[in-house]
Formats: C-alpha cells, structure tokens, sequence
C-alpha cells in the first residue's frame, strides 16, 4: 500500500506540473508572452497576493498608530484647555469674594457716616490659652489710637486697641479675658457687660453680665455708648446659652461673637465717631 502510495503520489506530482507546463506553454502562445516569463508570473503571483496581504495589514497598523498618536495630541489638549477653565472659575470666584467684600465696605461706610475709618491688614494672630490678639498693619502715622474700636467690613465688633507704635497696633479681641464692653440687648435696650472669661477662652465666646430682664437665645448684643467711650450699636454676638450665675439670684448669657476672628484679613479702626446723647 506505501509503495502504491508513494508511486502514485510522483505521478501525480509529474502530472500536475506537465499540466502547469502545459498551461503557461497555452498562455503564453495565446498571449504572446514568453515562457520563462509567464512560468515566473505563476510562481510569483502568490507571493504577490501575500505581499500585498502584508502591505495592507502595515498599512493598517500605521493608521491604527496614527490615530492613537491623533487622540494623544486631542487629550492632551483638552487637558490644557480644562485646566484653563479651571483657572478662570477660580479667579471668578476670588473675584466674586473681593467684589462681595467691596460691596459690605461700601454699604459699612454709608450706614455708619459718623465713623471715620482706617483700613488695616492683619499681619499677625496672637491666639493662646490666656489671651487673644491681633497685630494690625497701621499705627499712630495713620491715626490709630489706643481705645479705638476695630471692626470687620460688616461691621462686626473685633475688638479694641490696646498698644500703637506708629505703623502698628494691637488689637485685644472682645474673646480676650482683659476685653470688658459697655453692651445693650439690641431687642429690649437693657444694658449689661460684655467681657472675655478664660475659660470661655478656648471655645472663643464671651460673658454677658448684670441682666434684668429676661433673655432669648439668639438675642443681638450691640455695643451700649454709654459714656461716650465707644460708638453705640456695634454688633458683638448673639446669646448662645442663658445660665444662672454662682449665687444662683440671677443670670448671666454665653454669647457668640458675630465676626469670624480667624479668618480676618483686613479689618476697619474706628479713628473717630459722633458721641450719641
């Protein structure tokens, strides 16, 4: 059976290339072409199909490359332009902060014509357990004295000036355990003492003392002017808490000062105000 495999396969063989020969003798009497020629014309042609197959796939791997390479270049700028969009929301909103600002100094400096007011930065906080201060950009060249009161652009009570050099000052906040206020309950105008308490100190509220009459949480605290000392109705705080005091006869309030003193930046010093009989 091998041997009648074997010798049939070489005639089949002889055979197929007789007929190939045969073929390209046809086609090339056909065509005019010569035999060598066309002979290498059929041996060539799969290597064409398969050359052509290849030039094909490397043409497809180069644009595949370059269009990776296309949304690379894409990304990437996307990336630049997004960044910048954020760098314009972020100048908006510090724009938006600062013209905010603006607009409560503004509208400070309208409804307290009677105030005569030196901006000043903050260039220090002072914030301890016993004490608590600020070190303020402006001093005596401009005005600033001590016992003036320092508030921030809405007019909030920061507190009062207790030492000036002439292009500095200090100012003891109203949380401070030295700081002690002439204070009126802006609802009922009774008078009491707004003072800091060291053990207040670290929850940064203050006392309100020597009340008659009776007090509601969220009661406004303002600054009395009694005695001409300092303008009336600066905000102080709100009432946080009512407690009775230590002989249990009367009560006194915690309150909650109305500016932010850790976030102070600038503030305004009150360098003179009309005395209200």
């Amino acid at each position: 059976m091998k041997r009648f495999f074997t010798k049939n396969g070489i005639l089949l063989l002889s055979a197929v290339t007789i007929v190939a020969v045969v073929l390209c003798v046809a086609s090339a009497i056909n065509n005019g072409t010569g035999l060598l020629h066309n002979v290498a014309g059929v041996v060539a042609s799969p290597f064409r199909s398969l050359g052509a197959t290849v030039s094909g796939w490397v043409q497809s791997v180069g644009d595949h490359f370059q269009s990776i390479e296309a949304l690379q270049q894409e990304n990437e700028a996307l990336r630049r332009e997004n960044a910048r969009l954020q760098e314009d929301i972020r100048q908006a909103q510090t724009d938006s902060a600062e013209n905010e600002k603006l607009r409560s100094i503004l509208e400070l400096r309208r409804q307290r014509r009677d105030f005569s007011l030196e901006s000043a930065h903050v260039t220090r906080q002072s914030f301890s357990n016993w004490s608590s201060a600020l070190t303020l950009s402006k001093g005596t060249s401009s005005g600033v004295a001590i016992g003036n009161c320092v508030v921030d652009e809405y007019g909030y009570l920061v507190g009062i000036v207790t030492d000036a050099g002439l292009n500095w000052s200090t100012v003891t906040t109203v949380v401070d355990p030295e700081s002690s206020l002439g204070a009126a309950v802006f609802r009922t105008k009774e008078p009491a003492i707004a003072t800091g308490e060291l053990r207040l100190l670290s929850a940064g509220k203050l006392r309100l003392s020597y009340l008659q009459s009776e007090l509601i949480n969220g009661d406004l605290i303002v600054t009395s002017g009694l005695g001409g000392y300092y303008p009336s109705d600066l905000v102080i705080g709100t009432v946080q808490d009512i407690l009775a005091d230590d002989s249990g006869m009367g009560k006194y309030a915690i309150l909650a000062p109305m500016t932010d003193l850790d976030s102070l930046s600038e503030v305004f010093v009150i360098t003179a105000f009309d005395v209200v009989e």
